[in-house]
């Protein structure tokens, strides 16, 4: 497997199949940043890499819209595929497959190098950290402030040091040395604050930003407890990742990185936080609440660093490329572990992380289908999807045979519209469930619990229903092959 273990010679790559856009005229951080990154998004452009942002000086660049889908033909994944060393012409199957490999196999532990990393160049420490200096966008209208953590790595460890903690989750900048941002309790993040808390110390951390462009995908993936996200990537790489040695704390960070934010989460201090338009595709605009306060105590930067960020909102996006797809790979994950038939996994980018398609092996299944009959079956994928990390998401599961694509979304909705009976549903809600709060549609009192009711649909046959008797798929694949090798082989004379 061939992978680029660097964002400047990954960005290289992208550039020659046509996936990066350079724009070097001046453009505001306030909003046209984010508007310019939302536009790329909603017209699958190539990622704008800006150079010229107004009021900062050279030697910061941006970078927009780092794992989009793409509008070249034969290319719609190529940012992620390259990310993770595939070919650029990947599809979703071929990464989620990879990701649920690499979670059920062992990690390779990281490496520490005793040269000076290339963010060296530039070091601030204690009261000469200003945050103020960098390019960082104010993203949307409406956001409470501006966000410089959307696509950066946060570092964390227990006080015994025995799980380290790779996670992304929003960052606001608060003031020149000083950040706030969501630190869920079911989340790593918060579970590891949780751990300070109770030994009374603030919780060491670094924001790493540009870093390979592989670790995105699993820092910012759900993963599970005490999994070393590092270790994993390693296994991808076939080799050691190569990390340094932070200057303020004991954190270890990846050694190529563009920027290293050390600090402390502080206990006891909050701030005003959000609102921020989301992956849900919505901003709510009464979400600001107080939230921790991370304190910077080293600032360290490469000499014309490439700040990566996702401008979130309606789809897709990267929260629905990269998170959802390491969604999947979780929940395939745990569905093999737990031996049950299925084929492939996918959350819809259209759906905004609401909605998992699971198909099902069918040739596997109907030989035990009158043990376990179709619904049992589905509910069954339903409640182990759920009780995974990856399934604290997705409210909804929907349960297809395995002649649906679950990455097309027109056959999702063909399959939900036609294979799923509204009165016999009533008993695949799945009550009490993890849920994540950021959910769309929770009540307050759901969102504040991490818990809610979710639902699974099932598609596939009816229990009663002779495997004879299962209606027959009618598209251009019913023809005899014969006769569809003669129409291909036609098609375009027949047109010229």
């Amino acid at each position: 497997m061939s992978s680029t273990h660097d964002l400047r010679s990954y960005l290289k790559r992208l550039e020659e199949i046509g996936e990066v856009a350079v724009i070097d005229r001046e453009v505001d951080w306030h909003l046209e940043i984010g508007a310019i990154t939302r536009r790329t998004y909603e017209t699958r452009a190539a990622a704008p890499l800006f150079t010229n942002v107004k009021d900062f000086p050279s030697g910061f660049r941006v970078l927009g819209a780092p794992a989009g889908l793409s509008a070249i033909a034969g290319q719609r994944l190529a940012r992620t595929a390259l990310a993770l060393g595939l070919p650029a012409d990947a599809d979703e199957r071929a990464v989620v497959d990879l990701l649920a490999q690499l979670q059920r196999r062992p990690g390779i532990p990281p490496v520490v190098v005793d040269r000076t990393p290339a963010y060296d160049e530039n070091v601030l420490l204690g009261d000469a950290v200003d945050l103020l200096k960098l390019p960082t966008p104010h993203i949307h209208p409406g956001d409470g402030g501006r966000y410089i953590g959307t696509y950066g790595t946060i570092v964390s460890r227990t006080p015994d040091g025995e799980w380290v903690n790779w996670n992304i989750a929003r960052v606001m900048l608060h003031d020149r040395n000083t950040m706030s941002g969501i630190v869920s309790p079911s989340q790593h993040i918060g579970k590891l604050f949780a751990k300070w808390r109770e030994v009374g110390e603030d919780m060491p951390f670094a924001l790493v930003i540009g870093t390979d462009p592989a670790v995105p995908y699993f820092s910012g993936t759900p993963q599970d407890d005490r999994v070393n996200e590092v270790e994993l990537i390693g296994s991808l790489y076939g080799e050691p990742v190569e990390l340094a040695c932070c200057l303020t704390n004991d954190l270890l960070v990846p050694a190529s990185a563009e920027l290293v934010l050390e600090g402390r989460l502080l206990l006891d201090d909050k701030t005003e936080e959000g609102p921020m338009g989301e992956y849900q595709g919505l901003l709510f605009p009464r979400s600001r609440s107080m939230k921790p306060v991370y304190r910077v105590d080293a600032m360290r930067h490469r000499d014309d660093a490439i700040l990566p960020m996702c401008a979130a909102g309606y789809p897709a996006e990267e929260n629905h490329v990269v998170w959802g797809l390491g969604m999947a790979a979780n929940i395939r994950k745990h569905l093999l572990d737990a031996d049950l038939p299925i084929k492939d996994v996918f959350l819809p980018y259209e759906a905004a992380l609401h909605w998992l398609v699971v198909s099902v092996d069918m040739d596997r299944h109907w030989p035990h289908v009158e043990k376990e009959p179709w619904s049992a079956l589905a509910r069954r994928i339903a409640k182990t999807s759920f009780s995974c990390r990856g399934g604290k998401t997705p409210g909804k599961v929907i349960v297809v045979d395995d002649r649906v694509d679950v990455t097309d979304p027109h056959m999702v909705m063909w399959a939900l519209a036609t294979g799923n009976h509204p009165g016999h549903n009533a008993d695949q809600l799945i009550t009490d469930s993890l849920a994540s709060p950021l959910c769309a549609y929770l009540y307050p009192e759901e969102a504040a619990q991490h818990r809610a009711t979710k639902a699974v649909y099932n598609c596939l046959p009816h229990d009663d229903l002779p495997r004879d008797s299962v209606p027959v798929l009618s598209d251009f694949g019913m023809f005899p092959v014969a006769l569809r090798e003669r129409v291909l082989a036609h098609w375009d004379s027949d047109r010229a």
